[in-house]
């Protein structure tokens, strides 16, 4: 096996190695973090590292193996990085921000508890915009990540971090969050899986599991690698008053998809598309077809003002914590900070509003009724991936001779605003400019397992990062 391809070892493949002891955690942790130290100039995904405690945890997990400590757990000696927005006790959580830059907690958030619990070894924190408000990975405290594919194009945001650290070869396992597409517009972006599971399904504890847009969720190169995290890190805590109580697990084996009715829309009825999108979304379909299920392109005339009002509405509700880090650190604040202070402050109450009573609507009359025949829908998760790396908020790119902002390539937010609905981003693709695409596969509320079925089905039939000539070349 190359020294690359030990890089792009799925989590699954490389647990099965820890068994029959072909493989070493520290042979496996030493091989992301020479990787992570080649790739912190270029690609630029970690803030803090914890490399010397992260070699001691993969030396107990190595004698685990060999039978001489404790059990081993089902995400035992896998590295693991975690984005630098979720708490873990007597670690920095400086939420991309200056402000944050002293700030170390007391507590460890229950999903990352739970997947450090199983084995996993935590070894860095990825990269985030400042407060996650951005859909680039860029900030005062941590400078630009750039997408591990093409240098000065961005990884996406606010998980722009852990979607470039995996498709740079740089970690297993990897950690996002997602309250208008941080997940899976980075897992576009680099050619990752990112998954949005049901809102509460994935506890959160205090205000935030108020938060309804906002979910935490695995950042994998696997659709089974994708299902072994969400495993571990799904149901109930004490801690969060709105969780599911009811557990859902992803079996490993996964049924096939022949007889699935899957509903389709390239463009949401506005969104202006890159060509080699579309056209890497239909051979995607195609191969869905080849799988059995029956897939069918439907009408949206329903979604563009809906997905404004999606957009505006978080704005509205984080309006006056941005106008207060701007007021009280407008000297530390990122240089694009004034910038989100004057998109927030361009919403108001009447739009959050709207957006609830619209979002009602528009199930009651389209997505209800359509999940109602249809098992799932699919949309492109990004409209083009050409995003430059430093691009603020109000920067535009053009597609199709129109000139379109970040915001409005992200397919995605619909899905924050529908949060009981599972929500998977696979690669569908590349462009001929060689960028990843992807297609999110949207279920039913609380139907976590047809998702999995079908992204896996197409990950068989369109496998990516496997070999050598799907990844990219790293500088």
């Amino acid at each position: 096996m190359s020294d690359d391809d030990l890089n792009y070892l799925s989590a699954r493949e490389a647990a099965r190695r820890f068994r029959d002891r072909s493989l070493s955690p520290v042979e496996l942790l030493d091989a992301m973090i020479a990787r992570a130290e080649a790739i912190k100039e270029s690609v630029n995904p970690f803030g803090d590292c914890y490399f010397d405690e992260a070699r001691d945890r993969a030396r107990e997990s190595e004698k685990v193996f060999a039978g001489k400590g404790g059990d081993a757990g089902p995400l035992e000696g896998l590295p693991l990085v975690v984005k630098d927005t979720s708490a873990i006790a007597g670690k920095r959580t400086a939420k991309g921000s200056m402000i944050y830059r002293d700030h170390v907690d007391t507590e460890t958030d229950p999903d990352i508890d739970r997947l450090c619990s199983a084995g996993a070894n935590l070894f860095a924190r990825t990269t985030t915009p400042e407060f996650g408000w951005l859909y680039t990975t860029q900030s005062r405290i941590w400078g630009v990540t750039h997408n591990p594919w093409r240098h000065g194009i961005s990884p996406g945001g606010s998980s722009g971090g852990s979607a470039s650290a995996l498709a740079a070869g740089a970690t297993v396992l990897a950690t996002g969050g997602d309250s208008t597409g941080s997940i899976r517009q980075p897992a576009s972006q680099c050619g990752v899986v990112g998954y949005q599971a049901p809102f509460g399904r994935i506890p959160m504890p205090g205000s935030s599991s108020f938060g309804y847009y906002l979910h935490h969720g695995p950042m994998t190169r696997t659709v089974a690698d994708a299902a072994l995290m969400a495993n571990v890190m799904s149901g109930p805590d004490i801690r969060d008053h709105n969780c599911l109580q009811e557990r859902v697990l992803i079996p490993d084996e996964l049924d096939g998809i022949k007889g699935m009715r899957i509903a389709v829309s390239i463009d949401l009825g506005f969104y202006e598309m890159l060509d080699d999108v579309v056209r890497e979304t239909m051979v995607s379909l195609d191969a869905l077809r080849d799988a059995g299920a029956i897939v069918d392109l439907i009408e949206v005339d329903w979604a563009e003002e809906l997905v404004r009002l999606g957009h505006g509405g978080q704005e509205f509700l984080y309006a006056d914590g941005i106008n207060a880090a701007l007021e009280e650190h407008g000297d530390i604040v990122s240089d694009y900070f004034p910038q989100l202070a004057e998109t927030a402050n361009s919403y108001t109450a009447n739009d959050y509003r709207r957006a609830l009573t619209m979002a009602g609507e528009v199930w009651k009359d389209h997505l209800g009724p359509m999940f109602g025949k249809y098992d799932a829908f699919i949309t492109p998760t990004v409209s083009s991936p050409e995003i430059p790396a430093t691009g603020w908020q109000k920067d535009t790119i053009t597609v199709n001779g129109k000139e379109v902002t970040d915001t409005q390539t992200a397919m995605t937010v619909l899905w924050n605003m529908y949060g009981y609905c599972p929500v998977l981003s696979v690669p569908s693709g590349m462009t001929d400019a060689r960028l990843p695409t992807g297609l999110q596969v949207i279920g039913r509320p609380c139907d976590d397992i047809t998702v999995f079925q079908i992204a896996a089905a197409l990950e068989q039939r369109r496998p990516w990062l496997d070999t050598p000539e799907r990844r990219p070349v790293l500088s």
